[in-house]
């Protein structure tokens, strides 16, 4: 029944020699007990009416502010506590991660309430008691580390921003210095006779030389008090100017997302709702944004990379954006359905900022701050893993009326999981996330399989595999993924989309603080990808590809997974069939692969590659001093004649075919014969 399901009717000759074939290497096997590789068969049906279109979007990435990802990550801000809020709104108030330059005797320091900006009222009060003849070489003053050091490179150029005051004249150097003050990077001053009303500074500073772990001096041996309040150093090369740190911004571009989830997660939640995300707090000039402590993850955050920031960020990285907003829930509190119609007109708003015309009230904003065009915003997401709650569904419904009511071409994201048991309430998409150990990973690629497909699809919004099994992020992690992904893949028609989460981890964050393992490591100025990261790119041609049926028959089902694609490549225009293959198991594979309705004749095999994932222990992670450790090696694709392809154990292959045929699925579907693949 097998081979005749693998094999071609029209064929009978074909069907004799390779019967004869398997029938003599079945035996080979069988004679040799103490071999231990494993066999397994792939057909791949490319006939009409077996295919399936897959979502232009499938595969994208979620960000969340964690691991302080944003600022001093992503988003290019060099100053930590660039507003000296971070110590809460009473005087005096710490203000780390800023120190002070001189003896307590020369120079004092305290915020108070005397700032220009109204919901962010503290500044900085720097006294100083010395003057040139008693003050220290170079004056006394105070300097910012930035987020664990800044990163300084000889010949760029940085802009730096702030406002000063003072009843006297001032004499002030800004300086870029090492992180002992004692070597200087770059500098220039700040001289004025009337600064008595907040006066906003700006100029730019060119590095003389590099160097990673930096920090930003203002320093004076001028007698009297001068305050200081949003204090800002960009680098002047963000991406397309929109403030973006570039490599990171790279790595994630490099994986092609189809969307991009914002800006959490427990995030948006917060543990109070005092510290939530609310995106009105987020948008406008940035010296005006109060900034909030980010009190899940336990971090101030400026929120420099506001609402607009994560719009934008969508449209430089061509994805669409996906709005997660507040439900009335934070970790800790919640908010009466009776009194949630204000954060309904709030998640109204937020829409029409993102999407409104420019003379409307909130795009009239979204357009003083730049950007007249409206964003292409048509997914949100009503809260963060709040099914659960007791109100959360009748929260729910009202959010949902009021936006579909509006805005009735818009995605709702609901809370609660629908893929075994159908919602009881209306929605476009249910949220789904996965946190679990590597077998159980592995062994959830066929979750969706008896999932219904009429309803609301899956949105997999956060999946990971964690704790012991990942460490900080290993090949075994990735592995157990690509395992879960392919199962997506197989499953597109009721998967809408999927993303890993978080995506981004300081490296200095410490480890009681942040969330192990992630996709892309960084610090002030290198950055690395994980395993995982490495395994989502071989997803990364997925979003708006032809999924092809595809069986594989094998012995250990429990250890191997396939799926076989066709997309065309944006990078040389031609068209490609991609078959990738998991092996999860510890032995090596000898994988056939057949085809039915496409004659593998066409495929142009000096054109085609095999690129695979793998390492010599499945705990092998990446690091800075190995960043490629575990990481995809590409080779050209050689033909064999036993039509076979050996799958390394604890491996992650891609055989991307380059195809001459226009479409895949009228290759050869007049017979429908079975073609068996000498790759």
């Amino acid at each position: 029944m097998f081979l005749k399901e693998v094999m071609g009717s029209s064929n009978v000759i074909v069907q004799v020699l390779i019967l004869g074939l398997l029938i003599g290497f079945r035996s080979f096997i069988q004679c040799t007990p103490t071999l231990s590789d494993t066999n397994a068969l792939l057909l791949v049906n490319a006939s009409q009416g077996s295919t399936k279109k897959m979502p232009e979007n499938l595969f994208g990435v979620s960000f969340e502010e964690i691991n302080n990802a944003g600022a001093g990550g992503l988003w290019a801000e060099l100053v930590s506590n660039r507003g000296f809020e971070a110590g809460g709104l009473h005087s005096p108030a710490l203000i780390e991660p800023w120190s002070v330059i001189g003896d307590y005797s020369l120079v004092r320091v305290a915020t108070d309430f005397s700032s220009c900006f109204k919901r962010n009222p503290v500044a900085l009060r720097m006294e100083v008691l010395c003057d040139s003849n008693a003050c220290p070489a170079g004056g006394v003053g105070i300097y910012n580390p930035g987020y664990w050091g800044m990163n300084i490179e000889k010949e760029k150029t940085y802009k730096i921003v702030l406002y000063i005051r003072s009843l006297d004249s001032i004499n002030v150097t800004v300086s870029l210095t090492n992180s002992t003050g004692g070597q200087t990077l770059a500098a220039t001053s700040i001289i004025a006779t009337d600064v008595s009303n907040w006066t906003k500074v700006e100029t730019v500073l060119k590095a003389n030389a590099t160097n990673h772990n930096s920090r930003l001096e203002l320093k004076t041996n001028r007698k009297g008090t001068i305050w200081f309040d949003q204090v800002s150093l960009m680098p002047m090369d963000t991406y397309k100017g929109h403030g973006f740190r570039n490599d990171l911004f790279k790595m994630v571009a490099d994986l092609k997302p189809g969307f991009i989830r914002f800006p959490g997660g427990s995030f948006a939640e917060g543990k109070s709702l005092l510290n939530a995300y609310w995106w009105k707090d987020t948008v406008g000039p940035w010296e005006e944004r109060p900034g909030h402590m980010n009190d899940v993850w336990a971090y101030w955050t400026d929120d420099g990379l506001g609402y607009l920031e994560f719009l934008q960020l969508a449209e430089d990285l061509n994805a669409i954006p996906i709005w997660v907003f507040n439900s009335g829930f934070s970790q800790e509190q919640a908010v009466d359905p009776f009194n949630i119609k204000p954060l309904v007109q709030d998640a109204l708003d937020g829409i029409e900022f993102a999407r409104g015309d420019p003379n409307s009230t909130w795009g009239s904003l979204r357009a003083d701050m730049g950007h007249p065009e409206p964003f292409k915003l048509k997914h949100v997401a009503i809260g963060n893993q709040d099914c659960w709650r007791g109100n959360y569904r009748e929260n729910y419904r009202k959010f949902y009326a009021a936006i579909k009511k509006d805005y009735p071409d818009i995605k709702v994201i609901s809370n609660c999981d629908g893929s075994s048991t159908k919602l009881d309430h209306p929605a476009d998409l249910y949220d789904y996330h996965l946190y679990t150990g590597a077998n159980t990973m592995f062994s959830m690629g066929h979750t969706f399989d008896l999932t219904s497909s009429t309803g609301p699809k899956a949105f997999v919004s956060e999946y990971a595999v964690t704790w012991n099994d990942a460490r900080l992020g290993n090949l075994l992690a990735a592995l157990a993924q690509a395992g879960f992904l392919i199962g997506i893949e197989k499953n597109c028609d009721v998967v809408d989309m999927a993303s890993n989460a978080p995506l981004f981890l300081n490296f200095n964050t410490p480890g009681d603080k942040g969330f192990r393992p992630d996709a892309i490591v960084f610090d002030s100025y290198q950055t690395y990808g994980t395993p995982s990261y490495w395994m989502q790119q071989f997803f990364s041609m997925s979003n708006g590809a032809t999924l092809l049926d595809s069986t594989l028959q094998t012995d250990t089902p429990t250890s191997l997974m396939a799926s076989a694609i066709w997309f065309q490549n944006p990078v040389d225009d031609k068209k490609y069939l991609r078959v990738k293959v998991v092996n999860y198991g510890s032995n090596k594979v000898n994988l056939k692969i057949t085809f039915k309705g496409f004659d593998p004749r066409l495929i142009n095999y000096s054109k085609s590659s095999t690129t695979v994932l793998s390492s010599t222990n499945v705990k092998d992670e990446n690091s800075f001093q190995n960043p490629t450790k575990v990481s995809p090696v590409k080779s050209l694709f050689k033909k064999s004649k036993d039509i076979s392809v050996t799958v390394s154990p604890n491996s992650l292959s891609s055989l991307d075919l380059q195809i001459s045929s226009q479409n895949i699925a009228q290759i050869d579907t007049k017979n429908d014969v079975s073609y068996a693949s000498s790759i």
